[in-house]
């Protein structure tokens, strides 16, 4: 219950804080100038400007302007006159308080105008625009923080200075002031609050609103608890500081346990409560100084003990010279950390087991002469020349006498070493460098370098070889660049400056620069490559106009081919039969303007047959008008098929000189008149076509194809 009350409490108290949150904008005005002692409008103050401040604070905009102060509004008292500075009054000057009740949403518009009092002391009603003084305005965004952030304007003829910051109130935290939190030691919680705004603990308490408490470190979780920090209150069966220690049976002597009311004997006991002694050596350890004790039952045991101790418990200190560890006679005596062996003549060692020569023994080789020391007890050899040692053993080396230097070899002459030195070395040690520089070889000034067994001459410059003997070709100094040619005049050893040749196109005095090229006029050249270059463009131009060229007239019978055959395609069954076959046609470029209207109220495919008198077959376009009139010249109606295989059979040819015409009306197709003249020796049909509402005739003129097996066709285009 208490935890449930808890998180209410806690959750409410959030819930509040986001929505109302608490905090206050100081403002602090450290510095004011008035040089001039002027208002706004350029007035003078009489007899000076009596300064007070009116502050507003409201929500960020971009451009500042006037208006409602959101956030809040304060005035201060006069503080000063033309000048104020904060650091001069008396007391001092407290910063201008803008309490919030909401969230601080981070930026601001601030503005700050100073005004002049004639009375000493800030009007209650407001101000008279004739007083301002100066008006300052700031937008910025700002962060919950104790730093100040500075900040100097100048307005006309004023500086201000001042500094500003948002601070929480009391218990509040967050960036924005949101986060209430407010510390508590009490049942419902133990803990303080960060400045984030969130709880932390009070030391030795845990849990979301710190209301566990921490039990003492190492208190085992399983077997204690506690109600306060550092506790440990242990379980019933258990026991120690931190509860881990598991309780006896009750009346358990010599026993142990590993769970509550357990009683493990320990070794040497038994019996249900462990009081039945089985082990004397165990219990009661009578052997001492290390010795080993084994139980012999009833009570009774046996020490063995470990060397230098003696005695039924081996509690006895044996003494070190009764065990005689000196040899060969000689005499031990006991010290309190073990034992001395005092050695006779010729013996030696902590022990005596180490014989000694004497001179009687001739322990000098190669002729050595022995001399006693220490009263006999040991000797010295004298080597002749040539060995040393001890006992004159070692044949002396001459050479190691006399190391050489430098690389040198040592040779023995005539029972005398000798060093042989390297080319360049000299010394009984060969440690001395001969200088080759001593007779100063290099020539013409130049510097000699000391090397072994050899020299090295630095040539200054002008000057080469070994000795700096020869002089430089200027050329070879300083040659000349970009393929120009050098001009020592005076070969080897001239000390003046060479002179360079330079290639076309390149300047300077060693040809290093690249000269700007001259234009083609100046030169006199004549621009092949710009003339190259215009014709191929054209020859270029001109092959893609061909091609250009060849392409539209490829389109336009290609164009001209699909139109005919949707020509012949648009043709009903009953047209088609109508055509007269090519074979038997030969094409003329006779225009014959024939014009027959179709009556709207006929129907398709009605034929109609004229005979012409072959006077007026050469006059077809007069004879056209007169078929518009009427049926004067009509003979008579007969069908087109039969009308077409007459004219099969005949051959196109009638005895009497006339001509019969067909018409094939069609309003179905694009194909509206069709028109077979006949003659004696030939036949034209004229077919006109509604092509995208122009009216197109087009003539066809058949001739004997007996005679001619050619076909004519003309085109012509009349408006509908």
């Amino acid at each position: 219950m208490a935890a449930w009350i808890t998180f209410s409490i806690a959750f409410s108290s959030t819930v509040i804080s986001q929505v109302c949150g608490s905090g206050v904008f100081e403002l602090n005005l450290h510095e004011f100038k008035n040089n001039k002692g002027l208002l706004a409008n350029g007035s003078a103050c009489k007899p000076n400007c009596r300064t007070y401040f009116r502050v507003c604070l409201k929500n960020y905009q971009a451009v500042v302007s006037p208006g409602d102060c959101i956030f809040g509004t304060s005035v201060t008292p006069v503080l000063g006159t033309n000048y104020f500075n904060a650091r001069d009054t008396v007391p001092a000057h407290k910063p201008i308080q803008i309490p919030f009740n909401f969230g601080w949403p981070g930026s601001f518009s601030l503005i700050i105008e100073a005004w002049h009092s004639p009375h000493g002391r800030p009007p209650a009603d407001g101000s008279s625009s004739d007083l301002l003084i100066s008006f300052f305005s700031i937008q910025r965004e700002l962060g919950v923080g104790s730093d100040w952030s500075q900040s100097v304007q100048l307005w006309r003829q004023t500086e201000l200075r001042y500094s500003y910051r948002f601070i929480c109130n009391e218990s509040y935290y967050g960036e924005s002031c949101s986060k209430k939190c407010t510390p508590r030691d009490d049942r419902f919680g133990h803990y303080t609050c960060t400045r984030d705004g969130l709880l932390a603990c009070l030391p030795g308490w845990k849990g979301k609103y710190c209301e566990e408490p921490i039990c003492l470190d190492g208190c085992s979780e399983r077997n204690g608890n506690c109600s306060s920090p550092g506790e440990c209150v242990c379980r019933d069966g258990w026991q120690g500081p931190f509860c881990d220690e598991c309780k006896k049976y009750p009346a358990c002597k010599h026993g142990t346990c590993l769970l509550p009311w357990q009683c493990n004997c320990e070794e040497g006991w038994g019996g249900l409560l462990c009081d039945q002694d089985l082990n004397f050596c165990t219990h009661h350890q009578p052997c001492v100084n290390g010795a080993t004790c084994m139980n012999s039952g009833q009570g009774s045991y046996t020490c063995t003990c470990l060397p230098g101790f003696t005695g039924k418990d081996c509690e006895l200190l044996m003494q070190e010279c009764d065990s005689a560890p000196c040899r060969n006679g000689g005499v031990c005596t006991n010290l309190e950390r073990g034992y001395l062996c005092s050695c006779p003549r010729g013996f030696e060692g902590s022990h005596c087991e180490h014989g000694v020569l004497t001179c009687a023994d001739s322990p000098c080789f190669h002729g050595g002469r022995c001399s006693e020391r220490e009263g006999g007890r040991s000797y010295r050899c004298d080597c002749p020349r040539s060995y040393t040692g001890r006992n004159c053993e070692k044949k002396v080396d001459k050479c190691t006498s006399l190391p050489c230097a430098n690389g040198g070899q040592c040779l023995i002459h005539g029972g005398v070493s000798v060093c042989s030195c390297r080319a360049g070395f000299v010394g009984v040690r060969c440690e001395i460098n001969i200088n080759e520089c001593a007779g100063n070889p290099c020539l013409n000034g130049g510097t000699c370098q000391d090397r072994i067994s050899d020299y090295a001459c630095v040539c200054p410059s002008g000057f080469t070889g070994r000795k700096c003997e020869r002089p430089l070709d200027p050329c070879t100094v300083q040659p000349c660049l970009n393929g120009g040619y050098c001009n020592s005049d005076g070969g080897a050893g001239n000390t003046a400056a060479p002179t360079c040749i330079c290639p076309a196109g390149v300047t300077g005095p060693r040809c290093e620069y690249f000269a700007a090229l001259a234009s083609s006029t100046s030169q006199g050249g004549f621009q092949w490559a710009a003339v190259s270059l215009a014709v191929g463009l054209v020859a270029l131009l001109v092959l893609l106009c061909m091609v250009g060229l060849a392409l539209r007239h490829i389109y336009r019978q290609r164009q001209r081919e699909r139109e005919d055959t949707e020509t012949m395609n648009n043709l009903s069954n009953v047209q088609k039969d109508n055509l007269i076959p090519a074979s038997q046609l030969k094409n003329t470029n006779h225009k014959l303007m024939l014009e027959v209207d179709c009556d709207s109220e006929k129907s398709n495919f009605i034929h109609k047959n004229y005979h012409l008198d072959p006077l007026d077959a050469l006059d077809p376009y007069h004879k056209h008008k007169d078929f518009k009139d009427g049926n004067s010249h009509m003979d008579n109606t007969f069908i087109y098929d039969k009308c077409l295989e007459d004219k099969r059979t005949s051959g196109f040819y009638r005895e009497k000189p006339e001509c019969g015409v067909s018409t094939v009306c069609s309003r179905d197709s694009m194909y509206q008149s069709v028109y077979v003249i006949e003659e004696r020796r030939e036949c034209v049909i004229a077919t006109e076509v509604n092509v995208c509402g122009n009216s197109r005739k087009r003539t066809e003129t058949h001739r004997n194809a007996r005679k001619h097996g050619k076909r004519e066709e003309t085109w012509g285009t009349r408006g509908k």
